[in-house]
């Protein structure tokens, strides 16, 4: 094994200007991420001067088998932690051979957003405090748990310390490193209100690179898992009974909100989000009906709601924000099953360009 190790470590720097780039897609299921590697002639900072590549896509149930080719774009480039060297990590969205978006790629219409002149005036920010849970690879059941039993009831757990309170700490860590030598901004972690379930937050980051950023940051962390032996799950409610869910809790705000005056606009735009309850909560998430119950620190998923510092409300507005009247806020609705570039793209539009 030690010599496997060596191999897999291998510094190929000193003996070639060759890199290797892992290009990363979303597949069919639109939270599945499928990747695979290729030789470049030496590293690149600027995705469009990458190669396009292809896949099948009959394989990822994105394609038929008589037409099975489906492009990759690469979109954004970040460092390989796993391989490091100057070997990269690149994200890619995928088209059909017409050109065409694939029905998963929700990175095209996100950028036509982003790409709104109106939207660039703005310098939308985006905070993503990103939920998951640890599953124990053989009995399917969270990190930490007695296998066919459950731990004592919640409380210690949040932010907690020590064997019997936090489970997997080594993966959450490496993942936080991961991402930091990635070029990811990730701002943090802690252990979350269940046992075996974590968050990590990405941001602040502008307007489209939130979603490539958050994405990277799973794809990271799912490669950790599988080194681990663990299973990741992004369920909104992966264990059923008296135990919190996980989101994505997505913190927003514009230059006219982080301006003096702002908490005008922060409440003009929450009245917006209010207006269109039903067609954020449509894509914000599969199976987010299971969390959103009005328990558990969330908002009755029929019912929008607002409030300063309560996080049983479907937007909150923080008390440093209320008391220098500009800021930002946070949409707590989004599951952690989202896809970011729906959620941050759908917000900007809202909030920005909808015109009731």
């Amino acid at each position: 094994m030690s010599l496997l190790n060596d191999l897999v470590n291998l510094n190929l720097c000193d003996v070639t200007e060759k890199v290797i780039a892992e290009y990363i897609w979303i597949g069919g299921s639109g939270m599945d991420m499928r990747s695979k590697a290729r030789t470049l002639p030496g590293p690149e900072s600027d995705p469009s001067r990458l190669p396009k590549w292809n896949y099948d896509g009959s394989s990822t149930e994105q394609a038929t088998g008589d037409n099975s080719e489906v492009i990759i774009c690469p979109q954004a480039i970040f460092r390989d932690p796993f391989r490091r060297g100057r070997n990269m990590l690149v994200m890619c969205d995928a088209y059909a051979p017409t050109g065409d978006p694939i029905p998963t790629n929700k990175r095209f219409n996100a950028d036509k957003i982003f790409s709104h002149p109106d939207v660039i005036a703005e310098e939308p920010w985006y905070g993503i405090e990103q939920e998951y849970t640890l599953f124990q690879k053989d009995t399917k059941w969270p990190l930490g748990w007695p296998v066919g039993g459950f731990p004592a009831p919640q409380g210690p757990y949040y932010c907690g310390v020590g064997s019997d309170k936090a489970f997997g700490r080594d993966i959450v860590d490496a993942h936080y490193k991961a991402c930091l030598f990635a070029g990811i901004d990730i701002s943090g972690i802690n252990g979350e209100v269940m046992p075996g379930q974590w968050e990590f937050q990405v941001g602040p980051v502008t307007g489209i690179s939130s979603g490539d950023q958050v994405w990277m940051a799973r794809y990271i962390l799912e490669r950790i898992t599988e080194i681990a032996g663990a299973v990741l799950s992004f369920d909104p409610k992966p264990v059923l009974g008296d135990w919190n869910g996980a989101g994505a809790h997505t913190n927003y705000s514009t230059k006219s909100m982080r301006n003096d005056g702002g908490i005008n606009v922060i409440n003009e735009a929450i009245e917006k989000l209010s207006k269109r309850h039903k067609e954020h909560i449509a894509a914000y998430g599969k199976g987010n009906e299971r969390r959103l119950t009005g328990l558990h620190e969330t908002a009755d998923i029929n019912t929008f709601s607002w409030g300063v510092a309560n996080r049983g409300a479907s937007v909150r507005v923080g008390r440093d924000t209320e008391k220098e009247g500009k800021g930002y806020f946070e949409d707590r609705r989004p599951s952690s099953n989202m896809d970011p570039y729906v959620v941050t793209s759908m917000i900007a539009e809202t909030t920005i360009l909808w015109k009731p």
